[in-house]
């Protein structure tokens, strides 16, 4: 299962520099991790890679270096000092917002556990009070 790019978004910036915490890499190395270290989840295209590692590079939390590896110029990037810094932050709010509320977060997938109630069978404020559901029955069944 591929995840959806709204369920990155703000957390690209995040899962490059992690990546890059067990030291430098080359960009498509960087992509390759991502996907293999979530079971092909964020299998990203290089359209969304690339222009994320260029903008870590500007913001002076990675650094890239030009190398010819086999024939081929490959860019290299790792961690600035502020790069490991901002990591290190990241981690820490991560562990916290855990320990705060272990409960909404599913521990196999890291999203948020779906409403167990279905779509349309919403419950009423009294019903709700009383343990019941619409129609007067338990688990909000009007049948």
């Amino acid at each position: 299962m591929r995840v959806d790019a709204q369920v990155l978004k703000g957390h690209l910036d995040v899962l490059l520099l992690a990546t890059l915490g067990d030291g430098p890499r080359h960009g498509y190395a960087i992509k390759e991790a991502l996907r293999d270290g979530s079971d092909g989840r964020f299998d990203l295209p290089t359209g969304t890679v690339y222009p994320a590692l260029h903008r870590l590079e500007r913001a002076g939390l990675i650094s890239g270096s030009w190398s010819v590896v086999d024939g081929r110029r490959r860019r290299s990037y790792q961690l600035t000092a502020d790069g490991r810094r901002k990591l290190a932050g990241e981690r820490a709010i991560g562990a916290s917002s855990h320990r705060l509320s272990p409960g909404c977060w599913s521990r196999s997938h890291g999203r948020p556990r779906p409403d167990r109630r279905l779509p349309g069978r919403a419950r009423s404020a009294s019903a709700t009070r009383r343990g019941r559901g619409v129609g007067g029955r338990p688990g909000g069944d009007s049948r």
